[in-house]
Formats: C-alpha cells, sequence, structure tokens
C-alpha cells in the first residue's frame, strides 16, 4: 500500500485526534464512516436536471434521488419501477399504468398521478424517442390520484421501452418548467435524498440514505428490482489528477475510481487491497464522425474510403495496451445489441486496407483539400486517437491537419455546417455505449435524417424509411432483419466508421462490493462496504 506525506500528515492529525476523542464518539464516528462510500467519477454534476442534461454525471445523480415509471433489467427488458399495475386496450392504443403504493417525496408528500403526467411531457419535449412517441400521442392525463393514462392516436409497441428510457420523475411543480429551464430543487422519490447543505459545488456533493424509501420486492436485476440502499452515506470526491486518485484509493481516502487511466493498470493490479472491475462488459464504442455536407466526404467514396483506411488495432491499442480490454466492431449497431449483425461487412480487414482507400480517393476525385479533424486536448482517448487518424490519412496522400482545443471548444465548432475555410470542420472523433448503439430510435447519430440529424448530417431516405419501421415490428426476429437491411444500406453511405471497443474498467478497494454492471448509469443502491 503506497501512503504519500500529505496522507501520512492526515493519517497522524487523525490518530491524535481519534485519541482526544470520548470512546463512544469515537466508536460512532468509525461505525459511520464504515457505512460511508466515497467515489471519485469521470467529474462531479454542475447540472442537476437529467432533461437539461443527458452527460453521465447528471443522470447518475438523477438516479439516485428520483425514481423511473419503468426500468431496464440486465436483459435491456422494461420492468415495472414505479408503477405497479400496467395493461393495454384491445386495439393497443390506450395505456393506462397504477402507481404502486409507498412513493413518497423526500419533503414527505405522496407521489400522484398529476406528477408523471407533467414529468413525461417535460421529457417528451427534449428526448428523440419521447418526441417520436408524442407523434402518436392523442393525450396523456391523469384518472385519479394513482392512475393516470396514455391515449395513442396508432399502436406503439415501444411505450413502455421508452417510458424506461432516463424519464426520472419529478414533482408536478417542478416539472411544469419549461425543458430548457434547470430544476434545481433536488427533491426526488428515490432511494438517495441529496444533502443541499453538505455539497461543495465542484469540489464534492454528498448523497443520504432515504429512510422512507421503499423498495420493490423482486430481486435487484440490472436497474430493475428492488433498488435497497445498503450504506448510509455516498459522497462523489472531484479529484481531477489521476495519480492523486491512485493515491488516495490506496490508501483507503476513497472506495472507487471511475477512469484510472491504462499506464497505471499495473499499479493497481499489484496493489492486494485493490481490484479493476469491468462493469459493462461491450462497453464504449469508439468512432469518426464524417461531415457529410462538405468536401472531400460530401461524396460517398470519399467516406467508404476511411471505412476500408481505418485500422481497428492501431486504434485500439492507443485506447488501451491490454488487450483484454479492447475488441474490434464490425456491426453498425455495436457487438452487445439484439440488432448486432454481420449484414455488409465484407470492408473489414485487420490492419485496414490502405491501397483500397486511395482507389477510392482517387475515384471520389479527390484534389488535395484539407481535411481537418477536430482534436480534444483534454479527453486522452480522444486526443490520441485523432493523431492516429491524422497520420494515417496522411500516408494514403490526404492533406489532414488537426485543430486542437478542450471538448468544449470542438462542442461548439461541430455545429458548423459551413466549410473549413469559415471555420467549418471535417472529422471528429467521440464514444457511445455499446448499449446505445442497438438502439435507433433513442440514439440521435442512428439518424440519417439530413439538415435534423446529428451532427455531420448524413442523409439517407432508404435508410429512414427502414428506421420508420423500427417501432412497428412486434418480434425479436422481425427487429433483427430489419436491421440487417438498415446495417447493409448504412455501410454503404457510411456516415461515421467505427474505431474499435474499449471495455474501460473501474477500480475499486475490495471492500466495496455489489456494484451494478449497465451501461450510461452507475447506480449507488445495492453497493455495500465491508
Amino acid at each position: 500500500m503506497t501512503i504519500s506525506r500529505r496522507n501520512l500528515f492526515k493519517t497522524g492529525i487523525a490518530v491524535g485526534a481519534a485519541f482526544s476523542m470520548p470512546s463512544v464518539l469515537r466508536a460512532q464516528t468509525t461505525a459511520t464512516e464504515a457505512r460511508t462510500v466515497r467515489m471519485v467519477k469521470v467529474s462531479v454534476p454542475s447540472v442537476f436536471d437529467p432533461v437539461v442534461s443527458t452527460s453521465q454525471d447528471t443522470t447518475d445523480h438523477a438516479a439516485a434521488i428520483y425514481d423511473t415509471l419503468f426500468s431496464l433489467d440486465s436483459k435491456f427488458m422494461p420492468r415495472p419501477q414505479m408503477v405497479g399495475k400496467w395493461g393495454a386496450s384491445d386495439d393497443r392504443k390506450t395505456f393506462t399504468f397504477e402507481l404502486r403504493d409507498g412513493l413518497s417525496w423526500h419533503d414527505g408528500n405522496p407521489v400522484i398521478a398529476a406528477d408523471c403526467v407533467a414529468s413525461i411531457r417535460r421529457w417528451a419535449q427534449i428526448r428523440p424517442e419521447g418526441q417520436f412517441m408524442m407523434t402518436r400521442v392523442k393525450d396523456i392525463s391523469k384518472k385519479d390520484d394513482k392512475t393516470f393514462t396514455i391515449a395513442l392516436k396508432e399502436p406503439l409497441g415501444l411505450l413502455p421501452n421508452f417510458l424506461a428510457n432516463l424519464l426520472y420523475v419529478m414533482r408536478e411543480k417542478d416539472a411544469d418548467k419549461s425543458a430548457s429551464e434547470a430544476v434545481a430543487t433536488n427533491i426526488g422519490s428515490g432511494p438517495f435524498k441529496f444533502n443541499q447543505a453538505a455539497a461543495r459545488p465542484g469540489d464534492s456533493l454528498t448523497y443520504d440514505r432515504n429512510d422512507k424509501y421503499v423498495p420493490r420486492q423482486e430481486p435487484v436485476d440490472g436497474l430493475a428490482g428492488g433498488k435497497i440502499v445498503k450504506v448510509d452515506r455516498v459522497i462523489l470526491e472531484n479529484i481531477r489528477d489521476a495519480q492523486t486518485a491512485v493515491a488516495a484509493l490506496q490508501a483507503g481516502e476513497i472506495d472507487y475510481y471511475e477512469t484510472p487511466p491504462a499506464d497505471l493498470f499495473p499499479v493497481i493490479e499489484s496493489d492486494p487491497g485493490l481490484d479493476l472491475q469491468v462493469l459493462y462488459r461491450y462497453g464504449q464504442d469508439f468512432f469518426l464522425r464524417i461531415n457529410c455536407l462538405q468536401k472531400p466526404f460530401d461524396n460517398v467514396k470519399a467516406r467508404q474510403a476511411v471505412l476500408h483506411l481505418v485500422n481497428q488495432e492501431a486504434f485500439l491499442q492507443v485506447l488501451s495496451s491490454d488487450p483484454k480490454y479492447t475488441n474490434t466492431v464490425t456491426s453498425f449497431f455495436g457487438s452487445g445489441n439484439l440488432a448486432s449483425n454481420d449484414e455488409n461487412t465484407g470492408w473489414f480487414k485487420k490492419g485496414g486496407d490502405p491501397e483500397k482507400a486511395k482507389q477510392l480517393f482517387m475515384e471520389a476525385g479527390y484534389a488535395g483539400e484539407k481535411v481537418v479533424i477536430l482534436q480534444p486536448t483534454d479527453w486522452a482517448e480522444g486526443n490520441n486517437t485523432s493523431q492516429v487518424l491524422a497520420d494515417a490519412l496522411r500516408k494514403v496522400g490526404v492533406n489532414s491537419e488537426l485543430a486542437p482545443s478542450d471538448w468544449g471548444g470542438l462542442v461548439a465548432r461541430r455545429s458548423n455546417k459551413g466549410p473549413i475555410e469559415d471555420g467549418g470542420w471535417s472529422i471528429f472523433i467521440t464514444s457511445d455505449t455499446d448499449f446505445a448503439r442497438g438502439e435507433p430510435m433513442t440514439s440521435s447519430h442512428l439518424a440519417l435524417n439530413g439538415e435534423k440529424a446529428w451532427f455531420g448530417w448524413p442523409h439517407s431516405e432508404e435508410y429512414e424509411a427502414l428506421r420508420a419501421k423500427w417501432t412497428d415490428v412486434e418480434t425479436v426476429d422481425e427487429r433483427k432483419a430489419l436491421a440487417r437491411k438498415m446495417q447493409g444500406v448504412a455501410w454503404d453511405y457510411v456516415p461515421e466508421v467505427l474505431l474499435g471497443q474499449f471495455t474501460a474498467p473501474i477500480a475499486r478497494r475490495k471492500t466495496l462490493t455489489g456494484l451494478i454492471g449497465m451501461p450510461d448509469i452507475v447506480p449507488l443502491w445495492n453497493m455495500e462496504k465491508a
């Protein structure tokens, strides 16, 4: 175990203070600390409203203090959570939902149907699946304090799936706010309460166990089942320096570190008190997004050239030196989804195919136009992979140039649809969970609807006609068959190119157990500290 001078000094003070404490108080302090979990995540949230922001730090916060109508189990099937009973009319156009007993807000008031109606309407203003749902909704209304209905103009079989996706129920008076105005009260009905008095914005946030929360009776299964809290308090610490965070983990100052860099894996693995754990085995799929509006990538052959050029193994080496945490990916829908398939994947070749890429750039009429790659210097994975991409393009004769900035600068610039000389761009690299890649109705970058599409603005009417059928097919086999057709079109069009999959492990003290492995959210319930 490594203890820094800073930690040793702190330990000396703590020992001195302990000897001066009454023994009963000392025992109480020890017991409290034993049931307190300290975590370092990617960042401490600065925006607390999961409608205004869907970043992971915000959704983790929301999952702790709010509850959901439905939740996804470990097989990504929707299961009732706040809902006790539900059903659909014979024509599948009217859904009725009844809340289960025991639901109450942190301020002591009961959760009622009007809260749910207001929350659904606000969520649907922002979320893509909610926006689609509202095109088929005739009315959302309460019947009584425990019951509400959703009346549809035409059937929508995926309605429970939609309601299970980042829809956190708020009090009616909070949910009545505009979707662009952040809710700041942090009063939910979930298993944890936000400790406003202990909050130190930008430094640490504290969550206390909600003694009044009534969990479901079913065993925990993914995000579904009983949300049983086994600790008294969770504190999110903001430690930006990786070496400092690992030292704190070794010294027992923190229990969990979400993003240890790959070069520190050996240090963690050599410590008998620590463990590396992959929570979601399919991890993140890295991909480069192509600007389809500007030269040279307004020509499909130039986009196909990049598809053949990419050597996934080279990109994966800079993501992690340990191959057990990386995988190649060939399906447009990732590798761990029901939608994953092998249609139209003949382009994949180990090591890439630079000669094929050269040929396709020639066929596209490439004439030396500058290709600008947005390079996020404050995101190590994006920074390093951007440099690998620029080098690969130069080797096949493409005039590639890196445009370095922090991630905030990249986000601002990627919305520019103009040419390079007017501050536009050609390519940027990002990532998404493998789970999200299998959800074409909820993942914005899986839409190819032109001006309405995500950054890069791909446009394929053939693909969009297929995607529109996604909500209407009823069986898994039908959805798989539809995914094959969509992938066939997508890999001919090439709106983006996959770089590989990285299953980044978290680091934890071995005394912290019971962590739930699901994409996008790290739940605070079910974990316990020995």
